[in-house]
């Protein structure tokens, strides 16, 4: 029988695993660290399992503890879901947003529309990060994120489509003139090109080859670990370079760059909002990806608004 303190436990239990730390949990709940470890301790003794490994340094949960946690995790966020759409549909966002994303997009097609939203809403703080990582939310404290590409399956994240974008390959008038215009991906080999570095490897480039998605590891002449950084390198000559459409179009528009290679790049890149999957989803949260999804699904998101 489930009764008021075993659900009040349960969400003790899921505030701790989420945050392996007992500290925290009574932060985000508001009691001690104390009663945190109590509540743990009388969940382990009516369930009759040990939930966590406890180390002087980190909690970490347990295989039944995991399955557990799967279960109880995904039972709050239904409630908070169902609480959500009763009531915080009105609520304004207000307090501190923290939200990271990709360097060059995120300043130029995003950053804008996070501006618009703080005008509207004073009481909305923003906490900005923009890196070209895919970084841990919950280590780094992020509450929305924004990611190229497929995301995997995670017990700790929810992720909402919010457009798609064509990656194309591009390069100056000049350097083609200079180097030639390649016609076939093979002939990218005689090229400089410029790419993105993390982790301390190149990146390589999405393309199409017979109809199908795939990568294509191009000569990484120059490796640059800033997505700005790499346009400005592209329109200065230095070589190829494939990146979002909406970052090279207006320079495509005046014709400072041209593409290359379009029947190999006609696929396109699905852009997500990541988020960590939270007993509530907090008001401001769900405002921003509410308003990224409506412009999303209106085709603002796929446009430079610089």
């Amino acid at each position: 029988m489930v009764t008021a303190e075993s659900l009040s436990g349960i969400a003790t239990f899921v505030a701790v695993a989420r945050s392996a730390s007992f500290t925290e949990a009574g932060e985000l709940l508001g009691i001690s660290k104390s009663a945190v470890g109590k509540a743990i301790a009388r969940m382990e003794e009516r369930l009759g399992v040990k939930l966590f490994y406890r180390t002087t340094r980190r909690l970490s949960l347990t295989t039944d503890g995991q399955a557990y946690y799967a279960v109880c995790a995904a039972a709050l966020d239904e409630i908070g879901e169902a609480e959500s759409n009763l009531g915080t549909r009105l609520a304004e966002p207000a307090g501190r947003l923290r939200v990271d994303m990709p360097a060059a997009f995120g300043r130029r097609v995003v950053l804008p529309v996070l501006l618009d939203i703080a005008e509207r809403y004073p009481a909305l703080e923003l906490t900005l990060t923009f890196t070209d990582r895919v970084i841990d939310l919950i280590e780094e404290g992020v509450d929305l994120a924004i990611r190229f590409g497929p995301i995997e399956d995670s017990s700790d994240i929810i992720a909402r489509k919010l457009t798609s974008h064509r990656w194309v390959i591009c390069a100056t008038p000049g350097y083609l003139a200079r180097f030639g215009t390649p016609r076939r991906l093979d002939d990218v080999a005689a090229h400089r090109c410029i790419v993105g570095h993390r982790r301390g490897q190149p990146l390589s480039w999405h393309v199409d080859e017979d109809g199908a998605a795939t990568r294509f590891m191009p000569p990484a002449t120059y490796q640059i670990g800033d997505a700005d950084a790499m346009v400005e390198a592209t329109l200065a000559g230095f070589g190829l370079c494939q990146m979002p459409e909406a970052l090279f179009r207006r320079h495509i528009e005046d014709g400072h760059l041209a593409v290359v290679l379009e029947e190999c790049t006609r696929h396109r890149i699905d852009v997500h909002a990541v988020w960590p999957r939270a007993v509530h989803l907090r008001p401001k949260v769900r405002h921003v990806v509410d308003r990224l999804i409506e412009l999303g699904q209106a085709g603002r998101l796929d446009s430079d608004f610089g």
